[in-house]
């Protein structure tokens, strides 16, 4: 006669089970797991949950940067995770044909086997993505599209004399606004007059990267399926920044099919689908990534940069007479010669990126699947198989053996005869194949503006107000109240610095 097994001693059996496979797994990532000789925090070395939580708390990368000081330049952040702070690793990750995007960035996937630019892992695919969506990035289109940047950096300039009569101006605000004109015209000819109307101030907030730098760190989303992001958008990013792109979509799709093809790159496919909405539906993905990665870094950029020029009056004012005595008027300033000449404009946008770069994290990567046995080494050491490796971007940028006094604002260390900046160790962009395709774009529109705003305005912190936010580390702030502090959520968050400006003259 069969008896029935109680529930109770079910649950007690499966408790005990599982308690059992936890403890030896945690027991062999400890003490027999190949990457066990390498020093961490301890919950990092046995559970990929140590990256999670500090990307929910946002302080990831000033996480990092604490454990470089202590552990060295390569500590363990997860168990089949290394991550390093040296040249040396820059190159030999970011430039190596070995070397591809970690499985983890499919956890921005739309649907599995739909790829944008962002989260094609396959190299080829990749590059043919890379390829289309150069055609809006490389010099000659750039140079096409200046004259659009230009207004909309006037407009700029329009704002901040008028609100400056009204009191101090929130630079992430405002600069945030510009960024996203910007990117609305380069990629649909759209204007969206977040600087002049509030109808699409929704576009500032979006939670697409927060959620995406979760589950950044948990490569194991992957193999559970949970790729699909969009949903989390929904439900809890403004329902609107989606709705917005949708409408923006079918607007310049309402011109002709011809843009299609002239907007091939935001397809999911290397071949056009002929269905408007699934095509819509590609479009609105690969567009809140370039959205996001054009607007949220250039506003960090110029942010980062007015309050360095304020908290230092000396390079403010070396700054000044550089532009001013480049461009008498403001109109004169474009792209070109004179506004390269103009060495420490360049150097001050480099000293701000090092200081507060705009994508701060860990960009992991990981050995392609491949035939040969050669193994892959970086930075001297061999990596085994499946391990997920990357440069901490803020770490590197903080690294005292390559940049001296490294939460100090020094644009002279960029200037020609400096020894106070290692070129090789300075990649705010990434490197390689992989590397940010805005980059001369970025460089270009941080130039613009901040010559246009010297020319136009004298600009000074507002005393009473706060002009950091915070990154949840008291320490750091009180021991370098002179930086500005950001948050870690794949992309910078921040807010501020609050400037009050004067038109040059008055």
């Amino acid at each position: 006669m069969s008896r029935e097994i109680s529930p109770v001693l079910l649950a007690a059996c499966g408790t005990i089970i599982g308690f059992i496979y936890v403890t030896l797994k945690v027991l062999y990532r400890l003490f027999a797991h190949p990457l066990n000789k390498y020093p961490g925090p301890f919950v990092a070395k046995i559970s990929s949950l140590f990256g999670a939580f500090h990307a929910c708390n946002t302080d990831l990368h000033v996480k990092t940067l604490k454990d470089h000081d202590r552990y060295g330049s390569v500590v363990r952040h997860g168990p089949n995770k290394l991550v390093f702070n040296t040249a040396g690793a820059l190159r030999d990750i970011y430039r190596n044909d070995q070397v591809t995007k970690s499985k983890s960035y499919l956890a921005s996937q739309r649907a599995p086997g739909v790829f944008n630019l962002f989260n094609a892992i396959d190299p080829r695919l990749h590059q043919q993505k890379r390829k289309l969506a150069g055609r809006f990035l490389n010099k000659k289109s750039i140079d096409a599209f200046e004259l659009a940047m230009i207004q909309q950096i006037d407009i700029f300039i329009q704002q901040l004399g008028a609100h400056s009569v009204k009191g101090p101006i929130n630079m992430t605000s405002q600069t945030k606004y510009l960024a996203i004109d910007i990117m609305g015209h380069l990629l649909f000819e759209y204007p969206l007059n977040l600087q002049t109307e509030a109808t699409h101030h929704h576009m500032m907030y979006s939670r697409a990267s927060f959620f995406f730098n979760v589950a950044f760190q948990i490569p194991s989303f992957v193999d559970l399926g949970i790729r699909n992001l969009q949903s989390l958008w929904s439900m809890f990013s403004r329902k609107r920044y989606v709705e917005t792109l949708e409408q923006i979509i079918r607007s310049r799709l309402s011109q002709g099919q011809h843009v299609k093809n002239e907007l091939q790159f935001l397809s999911a496919k290397m071949t056009i689908p002929q269905d408007d909405q699934e095509w819509i539906d590609d479009a609105k993905t690969e567009a809140l990534w370039h959205m996001l990665a054009g607007s949220d870094t250039t506003s960090t950029l110029l942010s980062a940069l007015c309050f360095y020029l304020a908290r230092n009056p000396r390079c403010y004012q070396r700054l000044c007479l550089e532009v001013r005595s480049t461009f008498k008027e403001g109109v004169d300033i474009r792209g070109g010669p004179l506004l390269a000449s103009c060495t420490y404009l360049r150097a001050c946008i480099d000293e701000a990126l090092r200081m507060t770069p705009p994508l701060p994290g860990t960009l992991w990567r990981e050995e392609l699947a491949r035939d040969s046995t050669e193994p892959l080494i970086v930075d001297g050491h061999l990596i085994p198989k499946g391990t997920q490796v990357g440069v901490n971007t803020y770490a590197i940028l903080h690294n005292k053996d390559y940049f001296p006094d490294p939460f100090t604002f020094k644009p002279e260390r960029w200037l020609e005869g400096s020894d106070e900046a290692n070129r090789e160790a300075f990649a705010p962009f990434s490197l390689g194949s992989r590397g940010c395709l805005g980059k001369s774009m970025a460089y270009l529109e941080a130039s613009l503006t901040m010559a246009k705003m010297l020319v136009a305005f004298d600009f000074t912190e507002a005393s009473d107000m706060q002009a950091t936010s915070k990154v949840g580390d008291k320490a750091l702030e009180a021991q370098h109240p002179n930086v500005f502090h950001v948050r870690d959520s794949f992309a910078a968050l921040h807010d501020g610095p609050f400037l009050n400006f004067r038109q040059v003259g008055l």
